[in-house]
C-alpha cells in the first residue's frame, strides 16, 4: 500500500490512499501526483474560491501548471515535454479536480484535447511544432472549438462553420455556441466543414487559431456550474496562413475519432471522478466531526451516512477502476502514447477503436457523479448548503457531466444503437436512409397522398424550369 496521503504536514482529511487506485501510476507518476495535491493545497483551491465567487477564469491555476511542466504532459520530451501517456493525463486531471479546481480541471482537459490533436499531426508542421515547444514556457493554453449553434451537442456537424481556400491562406469562418477557455485561450483548434465543401458534412477539416483571431464576450458567460470555465459563444472570420490547417483537408473526422474525443471522453470522466471523490473528503472530513450532543454521537457514527459514503465509494471506485482500464488500453494501443506512430499514415487510428469504450465511460462517470453529489449532499445535512464547507460548489459542479456533449442521452444511444444494429446505423451526419421507417410511413398513405408525394419529389430532381428548357 501506498504512503500515507498528507496535506501539508498533517494528514489529510479526506480518504487516504487505501481508497485509491494507486498501483496504476509508475513511481513517477506517483511523484506528479504527490506535487498536484501540494500544488492544490497551497494554490490551487484557494484559486478555485475565487473563480467561483467571481467568475474569474483560472489563469493563476494554468500559470502554476506551466510552471511545473504539466501543460506539456503528454508532449514527447524531444518537444520539451513530459512525454506522459493516458494513465498519467486522466491522474492529473482527476488530481486536480478532486483537491483543487474542478474548473481548472475541465479547462486543462479541453487543453490537452487541443493538444492531442495538435500532436497527431505535428510532424510536419511548424506552426504546430512552436506551440507545442512554448506550452510551459510561455503558458500558452489551448482549447478545441467544435461546437454549433444549429446541432446542439452534436458537435460532429457544424452547419455553421466553413472554410475556403484563397491565394493568402485558409479563410475560416466559425461560430461555436460553447467554447470552453473562449476568450481566455492563447490558441484553439478549431473544426469546419472542409474548403471545397460539397454537402457531405462528414468532409470536415482542422485549423489552428490563435487567441488574437477570434471573437468573443467571456463578460457574459455565468454557468450553473465550473463558473470560471468560460464556456461562451466564439467566432473566426478570417484568412490564416497555409501551415494552419492541422493534417490534410478532410482530417477532421479522423481526428476527431482518434484524438479529441478520446482525450476529452477519458479526461472529462476524470474530472468527474475527481469531483465526486472530493465531495466524499468533504463529507468524510464533515461527518467525523460534526457530533449530535443530545445523543453522543457523531454524525459518522449514524448508518445510514455509513451506507451512503460506502456506496459512495464503491461506484466512484468502479468508474474510476474502468477509466483507468480504459487509459491503460490506449497506451497499449498506442506504444504508450507514441506520437511517432502517426507521422507517415494518417489513417492509423489505433485509439478510434476504442471509442465505443470512452462513450460508455463518459456516461458511467457523468451519471455517478450526479447521484454521489446528491448523497454527499444528504450527509451533510444543513450544512452542506453553507458555501464555507464548499461541497455544494462541487454539488453544482457535478450536474454539468451529464449535458456535455456528446450527452448521456447521445451515449447511451449511441451505445444501445451500435450493439442491436450495428456501427454503421449511428449515421453521424444523417445520410442514410431508413427504408423500413419509410415504408411503413408510405403504406399509411391513401392513393391520392402517394400522388401527391410521388409529384413533389419528381418535382425536385426535375424542376419545372428544367423540364421547360429539355
Amino acid at each position: 500500500m501506498s504512503a500515507a496521503k498528507m496535506w501539508g504536514g498533517e494528514p489529510f482529511w479526506g480518504l487516504g490512499f487505501e481508497w485509491d487506485l494507486q498501483w496504476v501510476l509508475t513511481e513517477r507518476q506517483k511523484a506528479l501526483q504527490a506535487k498536484l495535491i501540494e500544488l492544490c493545497r497551497t494554490e490551487l483551491r484557494i484559486n478555485a474560491i475565487e473563480s467561483d465567487r467571481n467568475r474569474v477564469y483560472p489563469r493563476k491555476n494554468f500559470q502554476i501548471l506551466a510552471k511545473h511542466g504539466f501543460l506539456g504532459l503528454i508532449v514527447p520530451k524531444e518537444l520539451g515535454g513530459l512525454g506522459e501517456n493516458h494513465v498519467c493525463a486522466a491522474m492529473v486531471v482527476e488530481t486536480i479536480a478532486r483537491y483543487g479546481c474542478a474548473s481548472t480541471a475541465m479547462c486543462y482537459t479541453m487543453h490537452t484535447g487541443a493538444v492531442a490533436a495538435a500532436l497527431l499531426r505535428h510532424h510536419d508542421n511548424v506552426a504546430l511544432k512552436d506551440i507545442l515547444r512554448r506550452l510551459d514556457k510561455d503558458c500558452l493554453i489551448g482549447t478545441l472549438s467544435y461546437s454549433d449553434p444549429e446541432t446542439g451537442s452534436h458537435f460532429w456537424y457544424p452547419i455553421s462553420s466553413g472554410a475556403e481556400e484563397t491565394k493568402d491562406g485558409w479563410h475560416v469562418k466559425k461560430r461555436a455556441s460553447w467554447t470552453t477557455s473562449g476568450g481566455f485561450a492563447d490558441w484553439y483548434i478549431v473544426q469546419t466543414t472542409s474548403p471545397n465543401f460539397n454537402g457531405n458534412y462528414a468532409d470536415l477539416s482542422c485549423f489552428l487559431i490563435m487567441g488574437d483571431e477570434a471573437s468573443y464576450d467571456p463578460a457574459n458567460w455565468n454557468g450553473l456550474g465550473l463558473r470560471g470555465n468560460q464556456s461562451g459563444p466564439l467566432e473566426i472570420d478570417r484568412i490564416v496562413p497555409r501551415n494552419r490547417l492541422v493534417g490534410p483537408v478532410g482530417d477532421g473526422a479522423r481526428s476527431n475519432d482518434e484524438v479529441v474525443d478520446p482525450y476529452f471522453l477519458l479526461c472529462s470522466s476524470a474530472c468527474w471522478n475527481g469531483i465526486a471523490m472530493g465531495m466524499i473528503d468533504i463529507a468524510k472530513a464533515h461527518t467525523t466531526k460534526k457530533t449530535h450532543k443530545d445523543v453522543g454521537m457523531r454524525v459518522a457514527d449514524y448508518p445510514t451516512i455509513q451506507d451512503y459514503v460506502g456506496e459512495a465509494i464503491i461506484d466512484t471506485n468502479v468508474v474510476r477502476s474502468m477509466d483507468f482500464m480504459i487509459a491503460k488500453a490506449l497506451d497499449e494501443a498506442t506504444g504508450n502514447n507514441d506520437w511517432s506512430i502517426h507521422k507517415d499514415n494518417v489513417t492509423h487510428l489505433p485509439r478510434a477503436g476504442l471509442l465505443h469504450w470512452l462513450w460508455q465511460i463518459k456516461f458511467a462517470a457523468a451519471k455517478n457523479v450526479a447521484h454521489v453529489s446528491d448523497k454527499m449532499l444528504h450527509a451533510c445535512g444543513g450544512t452542506g448548503y453553507k458555501p464555507e464547507l464548499q461541497i455544494e460548489r462541487y454539488l453544482r459542479d457535478a450536474k454539468a457531466g451529464w449535458v456535455m456533449g456528446p450527452t448521456n442521452e447521445v451515449l447511451r444511444q449511441f451505445v444501445g444503437k451500435a450493439s442491436l444494429l450495428g456501427f454503421e446505423s449511428l449515421d453521424y451526419w444523417n445520410t442514410s436512409i431508413n427504408e423500413r421507417v419509410l415504408s411503413n410511413e408510405i403504406k399509411k398513405m391513401d392513393a391520392e397522398a402517394k400522388r401527391a408525394l410521388a409529384e413533389r419529389l419528381l418535382a425536385e430532381v426535375n424542376p419545372p424550369a428544367a423540364r421547360k428548357m429539355a
